[in-house]
């Protein structure tokens, strides 16, 4: 099988398929058997070994996206396998996309909220952001929540898509290494300079799916579509991703609520705060538009491959 969709559009759809209903019924594949888990483990061996002088350690981080990255693309190559191509490719896709977890994490935390268990709302929402939650309160976290849910949207799902249309897996494999380099080493602190390299490739590789996803965010809005895209064209600069922004004000616009991170950035300003109602409205909108992507991209592979059965 070709690397890329394209090239043998109607087994790649298959491909996509089978991973879209393998997420749907089983979830993400065992830790062990899980690539980007392992793409983790060898970001954080490079890690414990970064340099603490500036040039050094961006030095470091670069040739560390470089091998890592490099290397996570090259393995996607894998799919090319005869007879075993098919079900690499299935296990790679499942790997690279989040659909089940994103919106389980969110509604354990949603159904702690309506419990009344700030406690393991909390606890739940570490699973989401890496926000200290300890100091949150019931709508902060479900603010919180909706805005993970509504960024990872995007980091989780409509990126790793976009990228297999453009690059096959080798393109998703390297994508997803990149995000994960970013989540674990892409922030201020005695890691900064180690992580810039990491934060700027992954902040380039998601200047499209961003916007993207907020597009499909809107698409999947109803009556609420015009309000999400004020919001959105308004609030979407104000966050200190270039692209986090775009999801979260469209979800806040659609919502009607307010989404806050004290200190940093505020989007929707003048709704009322969110609730754990907010946050499973949230969740049902983003899972629409999760699937509105994948939709559309197995259906323009089915497209493609049966329009070349026919006319080649």
């Amino acid at each position: 099988m070709s690397p890329w969709p394209w090239t043998e559009p109607l087994p790649h759809a298959a491909a996509l398929a089978l991973a879209l209903a393998w997420d749907r019924w089983l979830g993400e594949p065992p830790a062990r058997l899980h690539p980007v888990v392992w793409m983790g483990a060898a970001i954080g061996w490079w890690r414990r070994r970064a340099p603490d002088g500036r040039i050094a350690a961006l030095g470091s981080g670069a040739a560390m996206v470089g091998v890592v990255v490099g290397l996570s693309g090259a393995a996607g190559l894998v799919s090319v396998l005869p007879w075993v191509g098919l079900p690499i490719a299935t296990w790679l896709l499942t790997s690279s996309m989040a659909l089940r977890g994103l919106a389980t994490a969110g509604g354990d935390v949603a159904q702690a909220l309506e419990s009344g268990d700030l406690a393991a709302a909390r606890a739940g929402l570490s699973s989401l952001c890496s926000r200290d939650p300890s100091v949150l309160t019931a709508e902060q976290v479900a603010a919180a929540a909706t805005e993970s849910v509504a960024e990872n949207t995007s980091d989780s799902v409509v990126a790793p898509l976009f990228w297999y249309a453009v690059g096959g897996i080798p393109a998703v494999l390297a994508y997803r290494c990149a995000n994960t380099l970013d989540a674990m080493v892409g922030y201020h602190g005695r890691l900064e300079w180690f992580g810039k390299p990491a934060a700027r490739l992954d902040d380039l590789l998601n200047l499209v799916p961003a916007r993207l996803t907020a597009l499909l965010l809107l698409a999947c809005a109803g009556r609420d579509r015009r309000r999400g895209a004020t919001v959105m064209w308004r609030d979407r600069g104000r966050t200190e991703s270039p692209n986090a922004g775009w999801p979260m004000a469209a979800v806040a616009g659609i919502l009607g609520v307010r989404l806050e991170k004290p200190g940093h950035y505020l989007l929707g300003d003048g709704l009322p705060a969110c609730s754990a109602r907010d946050l499973r409205r949230g969740i049902e909108v983003c899972s629409r538009a999760m699937l509105l992507a994948a939709a559309l991209l197995v259906g323009a592979l089915v497209g493609v491959g049966v329009w070349r059965l026919w006319w080649t």
